[in-house]
């Protein structure tokens, strides 16, 4: 049975790429096998398969895999598979708002002329990091620990810990020992002020350890979100900011966080580069 199929670049307003995720639609009848053989087959950083709802309130259900494993939630492909639901004709029980189902909870994702947001999800793990995590984490990056300003868990779901360093500078010099994260399971997501108001963003963000864990992850969705609501909350951001993530690999990803009284949003642009369907799987 031949299935729709879109790939959505997503966080790039364009014409040089963000991040892009391979969207299946109509997937109730595949196997749990048969969707981790084909994120592998794909072998981008998140594959997702659009379902039937479960839950009261939701417009659809959405399962998203690594090349690896299936995970409970992910930015990216939260904004990539609501624009590919929406391109199919999906209609959403608000004009301004739809509302995903996870295995992390629902997501509402908020439309706006040129963007797609969602709620930032709440922090399942949300404290400081000890000195053991800073330690490794350090050496991971291969740096000083007294370089590293602040480090906290902010666990979405994927495993975040988020690092701030003195500047955007800092984050782009970065050498990490990429095959030693891979092989720890840390997932490190490190932050960095731009210090001019002619920067192209307020910071830039770079994210290892996600996917596989042996490479770096272009722009991410959930590790954008919880570095949002870590430093929003603390002061350190302001409640409207640019991410930039990317830059170290070639992609222009920017990534737009607007925090109100209820919710933190992140977002970005998003588009279709590629139109198809889907024959066979394992």
């Amino acid at each position: 049975m031949s299935r729709a199929f879109r790939q959505v670049d997503v966080f790039a307003p364009g014409p040089q790429p963000g991040n892009p995720v391979a969207v299946v639609h109509d997937a109730d009848r595949l196997t749990d096998q048969q969707m981790q053989t084909f994120a592998h087959w794909t072998n981008l950083s998140e594959t997702t398969f659009l379902l039937r709802p479960t839950q009261p309130g939701a417009d659809y259900r959405v399962r998203i895999f690594t090349p690896q494993r299936e995970l409970p939630f992910a930015g990216h492909p939260t904004l990539g598979t609501a624009h590919a639901w929406l391109e199919a004709g999906g209609r959403p029980g608000s004009e301004t708002e739809l509302v995903q189902e996870t295995a992390a909870g629902l997501i509402t994702v908020r439309r706006s002329d040129d963007a797609l947001f969602f709620a930032a999800p709440p922090l399942v793990r949300d404290e400081p990091a000890d000195e053991s995590t800073r330690s490794t984490v350090a050496r991971l990056l291969d740096i000083d620990v007294a370089r590293i300003e602040a480090m906290r868990w902010i666990d979405n779901g994927p495993g975040w810990v988020g690092v701030v360093l003195p500047s955007a500078d800092d984050v782009l010099g970065l050498r990490p020992r990429m095959s030693e994260i891979g092989e720890s399971q840390f997932k490190i997501g490190v932050v960095g002020f731009f210090d001019s108001p002619d920067s192209p963003a307020d910071v830039e963000v770079r994210a290892f350890g996600a996917g596989d864990g042996s490479q770096e992850d272009p722009v991410t969705g959930s590790l954008n979100a919880g570095l949002a609501q870590w430093l929003i909350r603390e002061g350190r951001a302001p409640a409207t900011y640019v991410a930039r993530q990317g830059t170290a690999l070639g992609r222009r990803g920017m990534v737009r966080v607007e925090a109100d009284h209820e919710n933190v949003w992140v977002g970005g642009a998003t588009r279709t580069i590629i139109r198809g369907s889907v024959d066979a799987f394992g």
